[in-house]
Formats: structure tokens, sequence, C-alpha cells
């Protein structure tokens, strides 16, 4: 059994899972998202607003990020105000440095959606989106920043019979360094796609008291992502037996760092012992694409059951995957033959730290 690449000991979960974390007035979204009005970084302005009532620069998110200069190397900060945004949104590479800041109370009042999925059709008729080409909103600018807003699809399975490939992602990210603060992520089917630019480069991202919500693999991909003090919500299938996986890693082999939750709450309201923490993806049957995720000082709601993690169709099993736990608690957080536990001593080694930092030091853990 490969877990993290260590020799694997066991460990009851008797860690605190950390509450939602208050903003500077006491208060928290019962979402696990910060109130408080919206902040600009090192910023006393905003370089632009958006606003859909017409009364900032621009009544469009992407009017705003293509209206931004090119080669940034110092933030460029996006205030989008209270409303709904139905559009698809693209960072592209050229711009990095782009932060969104929603400036709403809450997290909610701030919302960038669309709804293709997978198999929606093309309205030019070339075929269907895939998953990638589903995605609300994509970054492949490096240093990107969202703040106090959320990001979802809206695809509807129920309203569209006809489309089996049912892949609707809210947010895609390919681009490293990457800082998602106070964020709502909602969908269903692989709603966060934590990616990178190719298999050979590894991409990092953080989410700091977000809140992360789908049905199965709704969190994927190869990125290296740390997910410190969120909530992750399983959404019922109404299934009496498999209510789907919250991960689907594709990390590569030569990559250890994969998905670190830290200090997370795992909730749903699906039957107990229905969902699994995730199963292994190897994308177009790539053999080196070894999936690492490891829950540490969680709470694991009931719906997690004995066996934690599942084996991917095409005959990939968990067992040689890297998946593993530390110190959890909650009616969900077992410990059994199927539980990977790991020790004090190599727990230590797999911090948020130890995971962002990269070649460059990156720790994007302060508070601005």
């Amino acid at each position: 059994m490969a877990v993290l690449g260590l020799v694997v000991g066991g460990l009851a979960p008797t860690a605190t899972a950390a509450a939602a974390a208050p903003d500077a007035t006491g208060e928290a979204a019962p979402d696990g998202t910060r109130a408080g009005p919206g902040h600009h970084g090192g910023h006393g302005r905003p370089d632009a607003t958006v606003s859909a009532d017409g009364r900032g620069d621009f009544t469009s998110v992407q009017a705003a990020i293509d209206a931004a200069p090119a080669g940034a190397t110092e933030p460029w900060v996006i205030a989008v105000r209270p409303g709904e945004y139905r559009e698809l949104v693209k960072v592209p590479a050229a711009k990095p440095f782009l932060a969104l800041v929603g400036t709403g109370r809450t997290a909610q009042d701030v919302v960038i959606a669309y709804d293709n999925a997978n198999g929606t059709p093309k309205p030019d008729g070339t075929g269907t989106y895939g998953t990638s080409g589903s995605a609300s909103v994509t970054v492949d600018g490096a240093d990107f920043t969202a703040r106090n807003l959320t990001f979802a699809n809206l695809f509807d399975e129920a309203a569209h019979p006809e489309i089996t490939n049912r892949q609707a992602v809210a947010v895609l990210t390919r681009a490293d360094r990457l800082v998602f603060d106070g964020v709502r992520f909602l969908g269903n089917q692989d709603t966060l796609y934590v990616n990178s630019s190719s298999a050979a480069v590894v991409a990092r991202a953080y989410f700091r008291d977000c809140y992360v919500e789908g049905d199965v693999d709704f969190v994927f991909g190869r990125a290296t992502a740390v997910f410190e003090g969120c909530e992750i919500r399983s959404l019922t299938r109404g299934s009496t037996t498999n209510n789907g996986y919250v991960t689907a890693p594709s990390t590569m082999i030569a990559n250890p760092f994969g998905f670190l939750f830290t200090r997370c709450r795992f909730t749903s309201d699906a039957p107990a012992g229905t969902v699994f923490l995730g199963r292994p993806w190897h994308p177009s049957n790539d053999p080196d694409a070894i999936g690492q995720v490891l829950v540490r000082d969680s709470w694991i709601g009931a719906h997690v059951g004995a066996p934690a993690w599942s084996d991917f169709s095409g005959g990939w099993s968990w067992r040689d995957a890297r998946f593993a736990e530390h110190h959890n608690r909650g009616p969900g957080a077992l410990v059994t033959p199927d539980r990977p536990q790991l020790t004090r001593a190599e727990a230590a080694a797999f911090t948020p730290r130890t995971y962002l930092a990269g070649d460059d030091g990156w720790a994007p853990f302060r508070r601005s």
C-alpha cells in the first residue's frame, strides 16, 4: 500500500476541528466563509470596479480582466460589487497578479457563475465543451487571488437528462501561486478542478476559510493544493449506498504533495457511510498519476464510512495511491485497516508550508 511514500502507523483521531474562521467582528458565515466587508490587499483603493448596475468602471468581470495590464508584477485589484454575474470568466496567462475581491458583507453577495457541462453542445456545432471547457471560471494567470465571493457552475442535471456527461466545473486552475480566501465553490460533479499547465509542471494553490460543495470527484486534478480551515460539503445524490467522492487526485508520481486538508470540516446530509474521501484518477490511464491526499486535524461527519477510499474504474486500486489521515475527529473519523493513518513523526513532513514552499519558498499564510 502506498501512503504518501511513507511507512504507515496508526493513531487514534483526537484533534479538535477548527471552527469557521471569524472576521474582525467575530462573526462567521454559516458555510465557513468569513463575513465582513471586502478588502483590497495592500491597496487603499481598487484599480477597477465591477458593478452590474453600471455604477462601476465595468458591468462584467471579464471586461475588467480584459482591461487589466499584461505582465503585471504587483497586484491589480478588481473590486466586484454585490450581484450575480452570469458570464464565462478567463484569466489569461499573460495577466499575472490579478485579484478579484467581492465587496459584499459575505461571499454569498457576489456570485460569478455559468451553466455549461462536459456534454453541453457548443453553439457553433463543433461538439461539446468537455470537462475543462465546462468551467465557469478558468485561471491561467499566476499569482491570482480571489476573496470574499462565490464561483458556481449552475448546470441543472435534472433539467437535462439528455446530457449524460455531467461534469460541470465551477473553477479550473492551471497556474501557480494562487490564493482563494473566504471563497465559495458551488457545483455537483467536478466542482473544483485544481490542475497545472502540463503533467511536467507543478502548480500550487492555497484555499483559506473556503467552502466547497459537490458530489462526485468535486475536488480533483494534479495540482498541489492546501485547504485550511475550509468546509468541504458533500451533497447527497439520494443513494443509500454511494453518494460520491470528495477527491479524485491525479498527482504525478514525481510530486510528493497533492491535496492537503487541515483544520477542515467534512459535512453532508447524505446517509451515514455513503460518501468516500476520494479515489485515484489516472487521466488517459496514465500509470504515473499516483494521487496523493492527506486529511489531518479535521472533523469528519458520519457520511464517511469505514472504507473511506475507493477504487477508480479501469482497475485502479486506491491502495496503490498515496492516501492517508492523521489526528482527525468526528463520527466519520474512524481508524480501520482501510483508513491508513500517519504517525506524528510522519505527519511532521506534511504541513501547509512543506506543500506550498516549492523552490521559491512561497508562504501565502499571513492575512493582508
